[in-house]
């Protein structure tokens, strides 16, 4: 996942300090940290924010209002995300379950909705918070 993504120079930047943090980031820290490479303004960071959904690269964890990079090659894609979120130290992972994704693309309830996306959030205790 380098230069070679067709990315602008401000979705490289941005992708690039979401794709390094170890948490999810929100977007004015992003623009925080931006700032000395020429991204000043909140719009430019959203623009960048939005095309790196559209492509895949990232994915929005609604309850934190934060992004993360897209940990899987195979992901489907930014309408079709799941993610497990650690209660206690609040680390996000991205589920990648071909079964869970098979399941939720043909998902139809009663009342004849038909989705085009969705963005699942399971809670729970990561392996190191179980232990302590």
């Amino acid at each position: 996942m380098n230069k070679e993504n067709n990315l602008s120079k401000n979705q490289q930047i941005v992708f690039d300090i979401i794709e390094k943090s170890r948490e999810p980031v929100k977007a004015y820290s992003i623009l925080f940290n931006v700032k000395k490479k020429g991204i000043k303004a909140p719009p430019q960071v959203y623009r960048a924010l939005e095309k790196l959904i559209k492509l895949g690269k990232i994915h929005k964890v609604e309850s934190k209002n934060a992004f993360v990079a897209c940990k899987s090659s195979n992901c489907e894609i930014s309408k079709a995300t799941a993610f497990s979120i650690c209660e206690t130290c609040e680390k996000v992972t991205e589920i990648s379950d071909k079964k869970l994704s098979k399941y939720l693309k043909n998902f139809h309830d009663k009342t004849g909705m038909i989705y085009k996306k969705y963005n699942l959030e399971f809670y729970g205790l990561c392996t190191t918070c179980k232990r302590s």
